[in-house]
């Protein structure tokens, strides 16, 4: 019995109405599943994730947060072979599903893992405080804070889990939750996966809800405070993008569009250097991957004119050794395309390109199979078109054969080169193969403006990088133009698109209060207790300890000089001073720092563990023989740590604030130390 895909909405499992849509295994024709999105209440969805799955997520803290994300992915890993099992069905390879599968799963724990940059809280304090008044009484800061509607992401076709784990990873870190709606060709996927997830219960209930069908009105209600992202042509985007709602309510919306990609052979890359090599490894490798179809998949192959019968030659070497066919049949190195309708759009594509640049490697009536037949299969050779002169016939840098095609041009120099990249009007991402620092820099510079991300490949990276079409968590995924104009993943970018900045006024005091990060100028907390003798969760932010005063002497600065090997003119030899910007020999800086240390530091044993570091140091005003010091410790921020294991002691990171002054009151150094701190409760 064929399987019905069913929608995840209000909390259950639920099968669709109206007209089924047949889902097919790309290889072989037969039909996988039944799909049916309509009949859903999507402002009832789009209200319940609101009220319910908002709710639960905005209360957590970005550390708890990115340890559920932890969770889930170590769960969905334990479950990768079945999804490996079904990804088959949609004509991907082992190799091709490993993108999509544990590339996603990579994904949850990417952004797991950056937490760390956030602080344990619901919210993200960003950047530095801003002076808005002379006296510093009146401040102001910028804070971040979950926004309070749903993500709607609508996916692609190619990618089924990748697209969805990537896109929700990052709104789950944020505090938002989602709602799915991947392309029906291979929502049999996605469902599979999004039934592992509710499975495990790892997510609050409302933070994931799945759209199987077509989902059209899904867009009808939402709100400025929810976020839509789309992934798919750019004509769809466009459409899309400018829906009414989208429009009235000023919904944030995030774009990411296919792009005619190209790969650039530098001039210095000729035949026998590890870049030609590498050059065509990586064009190969992108045109068949997935059977081309990838929004990073390279479109255009822009190589100097002197050698592009070289590359002709090597390119066609490298794809004859693409075998094509069942992707579980033995030696396929290339699967089917997504269906039969894919390959009847590819064709038309090609053939318009064809029209004018005729060619060069592959058939289109002519596909050799390995354990599949081409009737009724979606398969298709590797297609590779030559076009003599790219200024002048233009549909190269304009129609996109979404499948393992692409073209073939010449250029004269770097410059022209160039101009046939950014003729793409707009990119995901380009790649040059290089090993010249100064071709490197001058293509990066004139191409960045028309590219999301740009691969510069040489021997010293071959066996480290991650390759042209590898989006990664870390980095922006998205380009201009044509590409859509938007960008995903990007690490604390990527979270921040889910979440709503504001800035914020007042007093030094209120903003440390709202913040919990102290600020300069707010009310102080004396206690009779030295602070390192204060366990973690006794510690207040604002809580500053006093030293006594020190007098710094010519001997000071001597011993410091021998005890550090610092021996710098304006330390130890006051005749050469003329010229400069001290008047006599002037204290070393970090003595200062080191001296303030030895002042404010408690020297009995407490809950302070060890010092952990130093975020920021400034010196501010020469100290010289004869003036007087003392230092003002206050606690700036804590950052609560999560325990390895059991064994683990619970301890926490504080920022103190060191205030270095001098007899007249006037700072001379200014630094952030770190300290880990032991907790009192140890459970």
């Amino acid at each position: 019995m064929i399987p019905t895909l069913e929608n995840y909405a209000l909390g259950r499992w639920m099968p669709g109405t109206g007209a089924q849509q047949e889902l097919y295994d790309a290889s072989t024709g037969e039909v996988v599943a039944i799909a049916n999105g309509e009949g859903l209440d999507f402002e009832a969805m789009l209200d319940y994730g609101r009220r319910v799955g908002n709710k639960a997520l905005r209360k957590m803290t970005f550390h708890e947060r990115g340890r559920m994300i932890k969770a889930l992915a170590l769960h969905l890993d334990s479950k990768k072979e079945d999804f490996y099992t079904l990804s088959y069905r949609s004509g991907a390879t082992r190799a091709d599903s490993w993108i999509d599968i544990e590339g996603g799963i990579g994904n949850l724990f990417a952004n797991a893992s950056l937490r760390r940059k956030f602080p344990d809280k619901p919210f993200y304090v960003e950047s530095d405080p801003i002076a808005l008044s002379k006296a510093g009484n009146f401040m102001g800061h910028h804070i971040l804070v979950p926004k309070e509607g749903v993500a709607v992401h609508i996916n692609a076709y190619n990618f089924p889990i990748w697209g969805m784990l990537e896109k929700i990873a990052v709104n789950l870190l944020a505090g938002m939750p989602a709602i799915v709606k991947p392309a029906v060709p291979t929502a049999y996927l996605t469902e599979a996966v999004v039934r592992e997830i509710i499975k495990s219960k790892i997510l609050p209930e409302g933070a994931l809800q799945l759209v199987c069908g077509s989902g059209h009105g899904i867009l009808d209600h939402v709100t400025y405070q929810d976020v839509v992202t789309f992934t798919g042509s750019a004509e769809t985007g466009r459409k899309l993008k400018s829906h009414p709602r989208i429009i009235s309510e000023a919904v944030p919306f995030n774009l990411e569009a296919d792009s005619l990609n190209s790969a650039v052979l530098g001039p210095d890359a000729v035949p026998g250097t590890a870049e030609f090599d590498l050059f065509i490894k990586e064009v190969r490798k992108e045109m068949t991957a997935k059977a081309g179809q990838k929004c990073t998949a390279i479109r255009r192959i822009i190589v100097p004119s002197t050698l592009v019968e070289d590359v002709q030659i090597a390119l066609g070497k490298a794809l004859a050794q693409t075998t094509v066919g069942h992707p579980q049949a033995e030696g396929v190195r290339m699967g089917a395309l997504a269906g039969m309708d894919q390959v009847r759009k590819v064709r038309q594509q090609v053939e318009q390109l064809a029209k004018n640049t005729p060619i060069v490697y592959g058939d289109l009536d002519n596909v050799q199979v390995i354990g599949g037949d081409c009737k009724v299969g979606a398969f298709m050779s590797p297609i590779v078109l030559l076009n003599s002169e790219p200024f002048r016939f233009t549909d190269t840098h304009e129609v996109e054969a979404f499948g393992p095609v692409a073209t073939l041009m010449p250029y004269k120099d770097v410059d022209e080169a160039i101009a046939l990249s950014n003729l793409g009007k707009g990119s995901l991402v380009c790649s040059v193969a290089t090993n010249d620092p100064h071709v490197a820099q001058d293509f990066v510079l004139g191409a960045a403006t028309h590219h999301g991300r740009i691969l510069v490949l040489n021997g010293e990276v071959a066996k480290e990088s991650t390759g042209h079409g590898s989006p990664l968590p870390l980095l922006v995924h998205g380009g201009p133009g044509r590409a859509g104009g938007g960008q995903e993943m990007g690490g604390m970018r990527g979270v921040e698109h889910f979440m709503q900045r504001v800035a914020i006024q007042g007093s030094p005091s209120m903003i440390t209060a709202i913040t919990e990060v102290y600020q300069p100028k707010a009310r102080q907390i004396e206690k009779d207790k030295h602070p390192f003798q204060h366990y973690f969760e006794e510690l207040e932010i604002g809580q500053t300890y006093t030293t006594h005063r020190h007098t710094v002497t010519e001997a000071d600065i001597t011993s410091f000089a021998q005890v550090s090997g610092d021996n710098f003119y304006a330390h130890v030899d006051a005749t050469s001073l003329e010229g400069t910007l001290f008047t006599g020999r002037v204290a070393h800086g970090y003595y200062i720092l080191s001296k303030a240390a030895g002042m404010f530091v408690d020297p009995r044993k407490g809950p302070v563990l060890l010092n952990y570091g130093l975020d920021e140091c400034r010196f501010t005003k020469p100290v010289y023989p004869g003036m007087t010091i003392g230092v003002k410790l206050t606690v700036k921020e804590k950052i609560g740590q999560e325990k390895r294991d059991a064994e683990d002691v619970a301890k926490g990171i504080v920022r103190w604030l060191v205030d270095v002054s001098d007899e007249t009151g006037e700072t001379v150094a200014v630094a952030t130390i770190l300290t880990m701190v032991k907790k009192r409760d140890q459970a």
